[in-house]
Formats: structure tokens, C-alpha cells, sequence
């Protein structure tokens, strides 16, 4: 039997560091790479799909958002399965539960809204662990497997969602989902599948092959490791077999950069020249070391040329920690006079110092290199 697992695909997501244009690439694109997913589904012969939680960024997505979405799943070619996570549990605000949705789900989707086993095909059943709310107080997985008896033929695929203890950074999470439990259920053939969502990650948890997080079909941080895939699971009761697809188009890239010169700065230039698909591209740059005004304003120029590119640049400001000290030969060929003249060496004595004047002088000055390079 084969069927897809993919989770947090977080319609609506929005990112502060994202422009207009950019943004309105980033939310059709995550539109586009479920959509992706689901002709996957139908070209590999998968019976279903499963949702492993955080189908919406959250309960309150607009209206918009919801009715693209069920408009795409209403197209898909097989069943579609969707569980509620963390970012729209079913709570009393549920997206799940709005008129929008009740009204325009399409008859091939169905939500995990109970623990109660259903058929997803013929000798398949589906069990879900929904969150009820934002922070429940145990583990839902456990607990949803709690009653099941041993499967007597039926193959019984589990969906749930949250981080499971052994990677869980919060000792004393009590709605961590506990590895050693899962791989009981799955040892006494309670279960033999786990389809995991809320790591965005790729990752087989465990020693069965039986419990794995699909990761998010689209990129959505800089320390996700193998994001934008989705899996296509063949599974039976003797053997599991799980295949990952890239569907996603975006890419996070954190890079941190030691700068003592022009060499470093040709550096920064032939990377951020080099990378592929600029426009769905989002870079934040670890800039530390000692620059010349001339090498800063470069600097600048190149940043400010990628920014027209990429779709978006930043700068980790809490772990940059770059220098500019002036030189003679920043001054050398710059042809000022009078009052040019003069207020250059009065800011180039006090940048020479400490202090927020010296910062302050150093950043005048560099904008006084910046203004005289364009004149020439």
C-alpha cells in the first residue's frame, strides 16, 4: 500500500523580512508546492494523502487562504487527510470549524477531528491525534494509541504532530511525544506507521523506520536541514519503505564571513553572484572583522545590488561585529577642499577614538566617501 505523508504546510505564512513582491511570491509558492505534492500523489499511485498537522500558519488565516486551499484539494486526485496542529488546533476558533470551511471542503478531504479509526482505503485505517488546543497537557500520540487493540489485518497508519522527547529541548514538555511508547505501539502491531508533522525537517526517529517527520514542503527558517520534500511511503506489515520528493522552490542560507580586506570582499561578491534562483533566495549574512571606508562602501554596494535580487538579504546584527577603520588612502584621490577638507580630518580624528562619537564619525565619513565616488 502507498500513500503520501506531508505536513506543516503553514498556508498563509507571512515573514517580516520579505517584501511586497516577495512575500506574494512566497504564498503562491507554498500553494504551488502542495499542489505539487498532490500530483505527486496521483502520478506515484499513492491510495491517499496524509496532513501531519499545521495545514494553515493559523486559525485566523483570511478567507482567501482557505478557499485556494480547498479549491486545490477539491482538484487533487486522491484522498486528502488533514490533521490539526499547533498553529490551527481545534479549538473553539478553529479554522476547521469556520462557515468558510464547513461549506467548501471538497468531499475528497476529511479532517482528523477525533481519535477514532477510520478507513482510508480498503484494509487501511487512519488514526489521528488532533490537538485540541494550542498547549495540551499530555501526549496525544500515546494517548490516542492507548486503545487500540493489535491490528488483525488491517494496515493502521497513525497521524500525529509535536516533537518527540529524545529531540524534544524542553525536558519537562508534558505533550512531548514519547519515542519509546510509539515504538511499543508499532513493536505490538497497535500501529505500523507513524506520520509525523512539526519538525520541518527530514527525519527518521527511532530504530523501526516506522516514524518519520515528512518536514515542510516549503523552506520556512535557516535551520531547517533538508526542507521542501515530501514522502511517498510504501508500507505493508512486514517492510516500510519511505521515498523523499522535493517539491519546494525556496531556500534559507545563513553564511558568516571573516572580512580583512578586498580579498574577503571578492569573496561576498562571488557568492551572493553565484547562487541560483536569487528571486526565491533568502540570505542572512554574519559580517565580522575590520574594513577601509573604500572596502565598506563596496561593501555596501554590493549588499545594496543583491537586495535588488535576492528575495531578501539580511544582516544578523547580534552577531556582527564589523569594524571600519579609515586610512590615507581612503582620502587620497578623493580631490576635497574647503570646508570638505576640513570636516574629513576633524571626523577622521574623531573616529580615531572610542566611543558612540567615533562610531558616529565613522559613519559620516564613509557616507562622505560614498558622496564623493558618486561626484567623480
Amino acid at each position: 500500500m502507498r500513500f503520501l505523508h506531508t505536513a506543516d504546510w503553514q498556508l498563509g505564512m507571512t515573514r517580516r523580512f520579505l517584501g511586497a513582491a516577495a512575500q506574494a511570491r512566497f504564498t503562491d509558492d507554498r500553494l504551488a508546492a502542495v499542489r505539487d505534492a498532490l500530483e505527486l500523489a496521483r502520478r506515484e499511485g499513492c491510495v491517499f494523502a496524509v496532513v501531519s498537522g499545521d495545514v494553515f500558519e493559523t486559525n485566523h488565516v483570511d478567507r482567501q487562504t482557505v478557499v485556494r486551499a480547498l479549491d486545490m484539494l477539491g482538484a487533487a486526485k486522491v484522498p486528502v487527510f488533514l490533521l490539526p496542529g499547533n498553529h490551527d488546533p481545534l479549538d473553539a476558533g478553529s479554522v476547521w470549524l469556520q462557515r468558510t470551511f464547513r461549506e467548501r471542503r471538497p468531499p475528497n478531504v476529511t479532517v482528523l477531528d477525533s481519535t477514532l479509526p477510520i478507513e482510508a482505503a480498503p484494509g487501511v485505517e487512519l488514526v489521528g491525534a488532533p490537538w485540541p488546543t494550542k498547549r495540551p497537557l499530555r501526549d496525544l500520540v500515546a494517548a490516542a494509541c492507548r486503545d487500540l487493540a493489535p491490528s488483525t489485518g488491517a494496515l493502521r497508519v497513525m497521524v500525529g504532530h509535536g516533537c518527540v522527547d529524545t529531540l524534544s529541548p524542553e525536558r519537562d514538555d508534558a505533550a512531548a511525544i514519547s519515542l519509546a511508547s510509539a515504538e511499543t505501539a508499532i513493536r505490538e502491531g497497535r500501529i505500523h506507521y507513524l506520520a509525523l508533522g512539526d519538525r520541518h525537517s527530514l527525519t527518521d526517529v527511532g530504530e523501526t523506520g516506522r516514524i518519520r517527520y515528512a518536514g515542510a514542503p516549503e523552506a520556512t527558517d535557516y535551520d531547517e536541514k533538508a526542507p521542501g520534500h515530501v514522502l511517498v511511503v510504501d508500507l505493508d506489515a512486514d517492510s516500510c519503505r519511505v521515498t523523499p520528493h522535493r517539491v519546494g522552490r525556496w531556500t534559507f542560507l545563513l553564511h558568516e564571513a571573516d572580512l580583512a580586506g578586498d580579498t574577503d570582499v571578492d569573496q561576498v561578491e562571488a557568492l551572493l553572484g553565484a547562487l541560483a534562483a536569487k528571486d526565491r533566495m533568502i540570505v542572512k549574512l554574519t559580517l565580522r572583522g575590520v574594513l577601509t571606508l573604500r572596502q565598506q562602501a563596496r561593501l555596501d554596494d554590493i549588499l545594496a545590488h543583491a537586495r535588488d535580487l535576492l528575495g531578501a538579504l539580511e544582516e544578523w546584527e547580534r552577531h556582527t561585529d564589523l569594524v571600519v577603520r579609515p586610512d590615507d588612502d581612503d582620502f587620497s584621490d578623493l580631490g576635497l577642499s574647503g570646508f570638505a577638507q576640513t570636516a574629513s580630518e576633524r571626523l577622521r580624528a574623531l573616529a580615531a577614538a572610542d566611543g558612540a562619537e567615533a562610531v558616529a564619525a565613522r559613519d559620516a565619513l564613509g557616507l562622505l566617501v560614498r558622496l564623493a565616488r558618486l561626484a567623480e
